[in-house]
């Protein structure tokens, strides 16, 4: 029940997830939310970040939103990030927010992931948790993708890929399972070798890990750790906040 004189706080989940293709949605959704994490917050994938991540890292953030990611990858010891998102009024919050957290060196920037603005192989390391799965949100068919989405996702990996250093990491944590994601990953213009971990407890959630200029011949074909990937259930007592609309879109493409 709302408290007398408290104003009354906008509902940001949208009705359907297609909503997240809307950049007028994210620019009003971020003027009133100071913070949401999807899929998990940093504690449950840490382990696997700082395997790959060292303090000395060069990293860039895409699709910041309003995460604490860059902020605890900041207090690991972490402090060449980069941080970008589509939307100026996320942009300019981030940058209030780390600024009164003394996080001054960490760059805050307006956008496009498909059209970075920046030299080829400059960062080590590229990560993005949930904005990929933005992109597939429209695409059909997970087998048989919409030529848009299949576009979109190519030109997102292609800037990736240049923008990281000869030997840089690619992080993805997403819904995606390799079945869905292997496809893109696997294209012949990359050189990134593809592996991936899950975590999460009934449901899961991926963490691929793609290394630049190590790619085995017999990627093409197969990739990733050969392990048994579970079955995909819908537990929204699992699914923290907003995630069950993603999954629920998932699913009902899949059906």
């Amino acid at each position: 029940m709302e408290r007398k004189g408290e104003p009354e706080k906008p509902d940001m989940l949208p009705s359907t997830a297609l909503a997240y293709l809307d950049r007028n949605y994210w620019d009003k959704r971020f003027a009133h939310e100071e913070h949401y994490e999807w899929f998990k917050d940093y504690s449950h994938f840490r382990h696997f970040l700082l395997q790959h991540i060292q303090p000395q890292s060069s990293v860039l953030e895409l699709g910041c939103g309003n995460s604490q990611l860059c902020e605890e990858l900041y207090r690991d010891g972490i402090t060449e990030l980069t941080c970008i998102d589509l939307s100026p009024i996320a942009v300019e919050k981030m940058k209030q927010r780390l600024i009164n957290k003394g996080y001054k060196e960490i760059k805050v920037l307006e956008a496009d992931m498909l059209d970075l603005p920046f030299d080829d192989g400059c960062f080590d390391v590229v990560i993005e948790k949930g904005t990929m799965d933005v992109l597939f949100v429209d695409s059909g068919d997970p087998w048989n993708p919409h030529s848009a989405t299949v576009e979109k996702v190519t030109k997102m990996l292609n800037e990736i890929h240049r923008v990281l250093k000869p030997e840089g990491i690619f992080i993805s944590i997403t819904f995606g399972q390799p079945h869905f994601r292997r496809r893109f990953f696997n294209y012949p213009e990359f050189t990134w070798s593809v592996e991936w971990n899950t975590f999460g407890e009934a449901f899961h959630y991926f963490l691929y890990i793609l290394k630049k200029g190590q790619r085995a011949s017999s990627d093409s074909e197969e990739c990733g750790e050969k392990t048994c990937i579970p079955s995909i259930c819908l537990y929204h007592d699992e699914l923290e906040g907003e995630d069950f609309l993603f999954r629920t879109n998932l699913d009902e493409m899949e059906n």
